[in-house]
């Protein structure tokens, strides 16, 4: 029954997840790059300056659902990365090596690639200008 109910809700969480999802991430990318919310400017084209630019441009286009799967496919790449070459090598576990934002972001990104953006998004708008339908197609047994 809660499964049902909440169910109704599916589309507007999707859209609350990608959009928290990108905004959280862009304030990375502006630590990065503008030095801002205790950051440091990155170095022009170093790693941290090439990330910056991703979590900022790729975290607003996932943020208002334009672009999103390969934005998101984009970004769960870079906070793999992040997380095997910042973390990783301090310990195995996530929760001792100070890597559990970017493992969720990692896997958030993901799903976000693989499920889409959702009806609440610009992706969805222009589908629906073009008359592509933007609902994603549900099993018999759903």
């Amino acid at each position: 029954m809660a499964a049902f109910f909440m169910s109704r809700y599916e589309e507007i969480a999707l859209a609350i997840l990608r959009v928290m999802a990108g905004l959280m991430l862009m304030q990375h990318g502006a630590q990065k790059l503008l030095g801002v919310l205790g950051g440091d400017v990155a170095p022009m084209l170093s790693r941290g300056w090439i990330a910056g630019v991703l979590e900022l441009v790729l975290g607003a286009l996932v943020a208002i659902g334009l672009a999103t799967r390969i934005s998101a496919f984009i970004l769960s790449g870079e906070m793999a990365f992040a997380y095997f070459l910042a973390h990783a090598p301090s310990g195995f576990w996530p929760v001792m090596n100070r890597g559990e934002l970017p493992a969720l972001y990692c896997f958030v990104f993901l799903y976000l690639s693989a499920r889409g953006p959702g009806r609440y998004s610009v992706d969805a708008a222009l589908a629906r200008g073009r008359g592509v339908p933007t609902d994603p197609p549900r099993r018999a047994n759903s």
